[in-house]
């Protein structure tokens, strides 16, 4: 696997929508959040389009601005504005190529998973599941987020994964586990089962978010992954922040209880309330990246090659 290499000051950030557009004055506030960061911008061409009134352009539009971003020898790392609809019908537009042949920094979650699924597994590319420009920098973008994505982004050697302060880690099962993470929103992971990026987690700690849905489909979005043997084969569960989830019918019922259900009878441990999802604040996980997950120190562990110190980008 690859670690990009580290975004500093002065460095150029691409901005894709590969989902759902963004309105004009977004673009240009989050164009300004950037710059004073003190980094340069790129603006895809697609940020406002509106195609189908839920996606920025066709899915050939899409990805052919993303591609571009990996194939611009100026552009240091590509930050998704948000999630939304429709990043499926990008996904036979992409050049697996041109992302694996010029590795950068990619970040994004949501309906990002499938693009995220696709980097690590085709183009051995670590890819972020962190901060989404325009969902969570423009406005209250936190400092414990803020750190927490620089810091990883800019890792070296080993990261220690750690909750906002005050929200501990809890464990649903005991055990320790290891391998690459995977992982991200739940119904993106079931619904590339069948797909040539069909989630992979095969030796690998498996990494679950969703946002406002009822239990029903987060139970039939799971169930489907474990039928695909996808909790079979993997190595150990996180579940990450369930935002706005409801069962109107029996609210004792929750995520955690139907993931009871779902994980027990696997020999891998699984932590839940793990703050990266549609919350806030809304940590950064290096997807791709060896993790070492031990319940009895409720500790999640990265192990990374490289070096920078993240200080000197905040």
């Amino acid at each position: 696997m690859i670690f990009p290499k580290k975004l500093k000051k002065g460095d150029t950030i691409g901005l894709v929508c590969t989902g759902s557009p963004v309105k004009r004055a977004d673009v240009e506030t989050c164009v300004k959040t950037l710059k004073d960061m003190g980094y340069k911008v790129k603006a895809a061409d697609n940020l406002c389009s509106d195609y189908g009134g839920y996606m920025a352009g066709s899915g050939l539009q899409r990805a052919c601005q993303l591609n571009r971003m990996f194939e611009d020898g100026d552009i240091n790392a590509v930050f998704c504005l948000r999630g939304g609809y429709g990043s499926s019908r990008i996904m036979k537009h992409i050049d697996y190529d041109a992302v694996r042949d010029n590795p950068k920094i990619f970040v994004g979650y949501s309906d990002v998973t499938d693009l995220h699924i696709a980097f690590n597994q085709e183009c051995g590319l670590i890819t972020f599941h962190g901060p989404m420009v325009c969902s969570n920098m423009i406005r209250n973008f936190d400092r414990e987020s803020k750190e927490s994505l620089f810091k990883t982004i800019n890792a070296g050697g080993n990261i220690e994964f750690k909750n906002p302060k005050g929200c501990d880690v809890k464990i649903l099962k005991e055990g320790m586990g290891k391998g690459p993470l995977t992982g991200g929103n739940l119904s993106i992971l079931s619904a590339s089962i069948g797909t040539h990026y069909e989630i992979d987690t095969k030796g690998k700690i498996l990494f679950i978010e969703e946002t406002n849905e009822p239990i029903g489909k987060i139970e039939k979005w799971a169930w489907h992954l474990k039928d695909a043997g996808k909790f079979e084969d993997c190595t150990g569960v996180l579940l990450g922040q369930f935002t706005n989830v409801f069962n109107r019918e029996m609210p004792d019922f929750d995520e955690i209880m139907c993931f009871s259900d779902i994980l027990g009878e696997f020999d891998i441990p699984v932590l839940y309330n793990i703050q990266s999802g549609h919350g806030r604040p809304m940590m950064t996980l290096p997807l791709g990246a060896l993790c070492v997950v031990n319940s009895s120190l409720k500790s999640i562990n990265f192990q990374i090659a490289s070096s920078q110190n993240y200080a000197e980008v905040l």
